[in-house]
């Protein structure tokens, strides 16, 4: 069975060069850039399962938060058109997850319909929890939404820190993020007011699954089965228990194969962690299929 890790970071080299060129301090600032298996591509082959593939979306590094307008977008573009012929060049890439420059939401959108629909090694984009340290819900980021419901592009949803706060820490503080902008796309309606939206959540829906019946009897019953609607993957480092609190809320049918490669466990990740917590589920073939690949084929239809 081939499975497809659905969320997989890389860095792609010419747009990592760019970006030290704009900041000296790029390494100090973002001391996770310095794991090699981002960039170094044949090296990653090494450490991956042979039935497994991956769809790669860029580290957590945004122009917008170094660079004008005019810059953000082109190097947007050409982060893209980079990590198209990752995928073009590499058989262990399927197809990848776009940038969007989001202090220019119309380079973004005009990204979406010039480059995105245009290339089929683009399958969505890659949102994260703020923009600006704005919540992705602002309602400027609106029309990007609304586009994508148009074209039907799903969403890959990435945390990242509030930097308006001083406890900010990596053991917690991205799940609490990922959590508060689910919260706030079903308190704004955004499933109600786009129906073909399909939104993507690193690390399983973070503190979801664990507080289902606090949303059940404290949201409406609209609120409730809006959270259902999420899918997300199953980047737990592993902890079969949590994993099989999350396919009990969000079902099979919405949770999908993603390691959060290269992270997690050095040098390569937790794919074989992850793999065996899937593996431990008391699911069907056919459920476990789901996860590992067609769930995936399905979001996109």
């Amino acid at each position: 069975m081939t499975k497809i890790d659905v969320f997989a970071h890389v860095l792609p080299s010419n747009f990592y060069t760019q970006m030290k060129q704009i900041d000296n301090n790029l390494l100090a600032k973002n001391p996770y850039l310095q794991n090699d298996v981002l960039t170094d591509i044949e090296k990653r082959k090494t450490g991956l399962a042979s039935d497994v593939v991956q769809v790669i979306s860029n580290v957590n590094l945004n122009p917008e938060d170094y660079v004008d307008i005019k810059t953000s977008v082109k190097l947007c573009n050409l982060a893209n058109e980079e990590l198209i012929n990752m995928v073009k060049d590499n058989d262990i890439f399927v197809s990848a997850v776009a940038m969007l420059p989001m202090n220019s939401v119309s380079g973004a959108i005009k990204i979406i319909d010039e480059q995105i629909t245009k290339n089929d090694e683009l399958i969505g984009v890659q949102l994260f929890t703020r923009a600006l340290n704005k919540p992705i819900t602002s309602d400027e980021y609106e029309p990007i939404f609304a586009k994508l419901n148009e074209l039907n592009i799903p969403i890959w949803l990435h945390p990242v820190f509030d930097e308006s706060r001083s406890d900010n820490n990596i053991t917690f503080s991205w799940e609490y993020e990922l959590t508060q902008a689910m919260y706030n796309l079903v308190k704004k309606g955004y499933f109600q007011k786009y129906p073909n939206l399909k939104i993507l959540v690193h690390h399983a829906g973070a503190m979801i699954p664990f507080f289902s019946q606090r949303i059940k009897y404290t949201m409406s019953d609209t609120e409730y089965n809006d959270f259902k609607k999420f899918y997300v993957d199953t980047a737990l480092l592993g902890n079969p228990k949590a994993l099989e609190l999350t396919v009990d809320f969000f079902k099979a049918s919405h949770v999908l194969f993603g390691t959060d490669a290269p992270f997690g466990i050095p040098p390569f990740g937790a794919t074989n962690q992850i793999v065996s917590a899937i593996d431990d589920l008391d699911l069907s073939v056919d459920q476990k299929n789901l996860i590992y690949s067609e769930n995936l084929k399905n979001m996109l239809n």
